[in-house]
């Protein structure tokens, strides 16, 4: 009984957010005492091999707060710094994002 399950957790709400290569996941889960917590998941598939890389980060309700506005500000830090140009993406039918602009992406 020791053994901790995330997996065994209660998903509360869940939201799934494609950008591009990357597929991000936001869901909502419940402690033990019904508390919740959030966690943030990077998907990308590595192109070598197909395989799906994750990346995790719990989020916790005390902490929803700084991790507000360190997030916030440092968005605005790039906002202000940087154009951000938000790409657009469509999925063709086996999958495969597209950008739906026209700009050039040559480095």
């Amino acid at each position: 009984m020791g053994e901790f399950d995330n997996k065994e957790r209660e998903e509360v709400f869940s939201k799934k957010v494609r950008a591009g290569k990357r597929t991000y996941f936001f869901d909502v889960k419940a402690t033990r005492s019904g508390d919740y917590y959030l966690t943030v998941t990077e998907s990308k598939k590595r192109l070598e091999d197909g395989v799906f890389v994750k990346h995790k980060i719990f989020l916790y309700k005390e902490d929803f707060e700084k991790f507000t506005e360190g997030l916030n500000e440092t968005v605005d830090y790039i906002k202000t710094h940087q154009d951000v140009v938000e790409k657009r993406y469509e999925f063709s039918e086996n999958g495969e994002p597209s950008a739906r602009t026209t700009d050039d992406f040559s480095f």
